[in-house]
């Protein structure tokens, strides 16, 4: 197999969802803290390992179904580029890696690592079957990660951030489970899917964007938030949440994006500017 072929069989553009992990660093005013910020990034390298074991243990349960369907059929293990069996043996593994550089830890963190591992397991081979179960798992899975972030530098993190974080996982899921919903016309290798409706999925959406948008503002207002920073400006960079959820919705509902449009996301301009100016304002406003 090519480099590229391994970048997708460990599916390394997966891997910015482990940057949950430096949403306590960043609001607990800790960037700037060399050791803190090293600590981070090893715990987001050591999620992404873990990480990238899970998805080759997906791939592999879900050879049959992939093989069937229309996007999942070009990923290395299902086009028959990599066996299951090389797969098995990246697997362990990455395992053993994982279980090694854990050590590095305390066992809080250790405990948060193996939650997150045990709870994509059972989704891998179970809750990814049962309605809303299904996203409710991938919500625990962010969930996870920004927990982990704290704990590694022994940070508090708020509970409306905690929040911000459910319902933005949630959102990711749901719209996830749209543009399969749609492009493969009912006919998903999901068995959860057959459960979901197009209106019911676009009330959920309706409702997990208003909630990450409404937890985010009330973070920024709060009077603990007030307090730790010493200014009301974080309340302006709202606009670039609001932004970035409309965006989003917009690239699925009016651009018709087909499936992983998180992906998409990443490849498009306004998107990433967003991104960008939010980043870039909320390190001025809090350091």
């Amino acid at each position: 197999m090519k480099f590229k072929d391994y970048i997708n069989l460990f599916r390394v553009p997966h891997w910015t969802k482990n940057l949950f992990v430096f949403v306590a660093l960043i609001f607990s005013k800790n960037l700037t803290d060399l050791n803190k910020l090293l600590t981070v990034i090893w715990a987001f390298l050591l999620f992404s390992v873990v990480a990238s074991a899970v998805y080759l243990f997906n791939d592999i349960v879900d050879y049959e179904s992939d093989k069937r369907h229309p996007v999942k059929s070009k990923r290395p293990i299902a086009s028959g580029l990599a066996s299951r069996n090389a797969a098995f043996r990246w697997f362990f593994f990455l395992l053993g890696i994982s279980i090694v550089a854990s050590f590095e830890f305390d066992w809080k963190f250790q405990l948060i690592l193996l939650g997150y591992f045990a709870l994509n397991i059972l989704y891998s081979v179970w809750l990814k079957k049962i309605v809303l179960l299904d996203l409710f798992s991938i919500a625990g899975g962010f969930i996870l990660r920004t927990l982990a972030g704290a704990v590694v530098i022994d940070v508090y993190v708020s509970k409306w951030l905690i929040l911000t974080t459910i319902f933005i996982s949630l959102f990711l899921a749901v719209i996830k489970r749209r543009t399969e919903l749609v492009f493969l016309e009912g006919e998903g290798t999901r068995e959860a899917l057959k459960f979901y409706g197009v209106d019911f999925i676009n009330q959920i959406t309706a409702v997990t964007s208003a909630g990450v948008i409404i937890c985010y503002a009330l973070y920024t207002v709060a009077q603990r938030t007030v307090n730790i920073f010493h200014t009301e400006a974080l309340v302006y960079t709202t606009i670039f949440v609001i932004f970035g959820i409309f965006r989003y919705q917009y690239l699925v509902y009016a651009k018709k994006m087909k499936e992983n449009p998180l992906e998409n996301l990443l490849k498009d301009f306004p998107s990433i500017l967003n991104i960008l100016f939010y980043i870039v304002s909320v390190i001025l406003i809090i350091y």
